[in-house]
C-alpha cells in the first residue's frame, strides 16, 4: 500500500546552485547527499517534513554525471524541472507487481538501490498520464548504504 508523497526529483543543471535556490528562498536544508553511479545522478534530498508512517517527504534534486543518463537525456530535452514523483511504500516488491496486475508497466524487473539505501522501481510515464513514478522502501532505520 502506497503510505505517502516520498519525495518529488527535480532535474537539474547546477546541483549547487539549486540547492542554494531552495535554502534560500525556501529555508530547506540538504538532508542527504550521495552519487548514484549506477544512474549517473549526484543527488542532494532536502527534507520537507516527517510523516506518519514514520517517514518523511523529500525534494531530490538531480544533477546528470553524465549525459547520457537518464537524467541527462531528460535535461537535454526538457529543460530544468520536474523530473518524477514518488511514493512510499512498505514493500515496493508486492506493490510494483500489483500495479502490474492492474496493466502498468514496470520498468525494473527487480528493485534497485536507490537514495539513501531504499528499495525503487520505476513505472512507465506513458501509463500514468505522463508522470514518471517512482515506488520507494526506504531502507529500514540504521543500514543506510551511504
Amino acid at each position: 500500500m502506497l503510505t505517502r508523497i516520498d519525495h518529488i526529483g527535480i532535474a537539474c543543471f547546477d546541483l549547487d546552485k539549486t540547492v542554494e535556490f531552495y535554502r534560500a528562498t525556501y529555508g530547506f536544508e540538504v538532508f542527504h547527499t550521495e552519487v548514484n553511479e549506477e544512474q549517473g545522478v549526484r543527488e542532494a534530498m532536502l527534507k520537507i517534513n516527517e510523516t506518519s508512517d514514520g517517514g518523511a517527504s523529500y525534494l531530490q534534486l538531480l544533477e546528470p554525471t553524465r549525459e547520457d543518463s537518464a537524467v541527462g537525456k531528460w535535461l537535454a530535452k526538457n529543460g530544468e524541472g520536474v523530473h518524477h514523483i514518488a511514493f512510499g511504500t512498505g514493500d515496493v516488491t508486492a506493490d510494483s507487481e500489483a500495479i502490474r496486475d492492474k496493466g502498468v508497466r514496470v520498468l525494473y524487473d527487480q528493485p534497485r538501490i536507490g537514495s539513501m539505501g531504499s528499495s525503487i522501481t520505476f513505472l512507465h510515464p506513458k501509463d500514468c498520464h505522463g508522470v514518471l513514478t517512482e515506488l520507494v522502501t526506504s531502507a529500514p532505520e540504521g543500514t543506510t548504504a551511504h
